[in-house]
């Protein structure tokens, strides 16, 4: 019987800059292939044909008031911010510690400041719709898109990279 890893602690680097104690949680991208259905003369019935991938879009929640990530709003590029986001993932079964890192670039599209009441707790949102994702566990790659240069790799291998190459050659 084995042990989920489960998240012990985070923190969060926004451009270079560490949260660490102000981030209170964050929510990684969701990964999706762009389908569209195709039935062709013969075929059964339909299936779903690669057209390259959804948007992603990352969320921070930090503990309160950061008039510097404030000021990062309205940004005109669309890679704006870099942020690094780190967590320790542990088994309950003696095993070691787990780092898994995930760096995002994009902007703030949305600043959720919530309600503010003395003696409350105090939780402002940023939502980050992503340009770049890439996700690192115990230093190695897993997974990198840049919706930008074209890049998508997946454990090493670019699945976008013949493709890619057609393009720019």
């Amino acid at each position: 019987m084995g042990y989920p890893r489960k998240l012990k602690n985070c923190t969060a680097h926004v451009d270079g800059e560490n949260y660490l104690g102000v981030v209170g949680e964050f929510e990684e991208p969701k990964l999706a292939l762009a389908t569209d259905d195709w039935r062709g003369g013969g075929m059964l019935g339909p299936v779903k044909i690669d057209m390259g991938l959804e948007g992603m879009q990352a969320t921070l929640s930090m503990g309160g008031h950061e008039a510097t990530l404030l000021r990062k709003f309205g940004t005109t590029s669309a890679e704006g911010v870099r942020v690094r986001l780190v967590g320790a993932y542990q088994a309950d079964d003696g095993s070691a510690a787990q780092a898994v890192e995930c760096y995002i670039g994009g902007r703030f599209s949305e600043i959720d400041l919530g309600k503010s009441k003395p003696g409350d707790n105090t939780e402002h949102k940023y939502t980050v719709p992503l340009v770049y994702y890439r996700r690192v566990v115990d230093g190695i790659e897993e997974i990198e898109i840049d919706l930008l240069a074209g890049v998508f790799r997946v454990d090493g291998i670019d699945r976008y990279a013949e493709i890619m190459d057609i393009l720019t050659s």
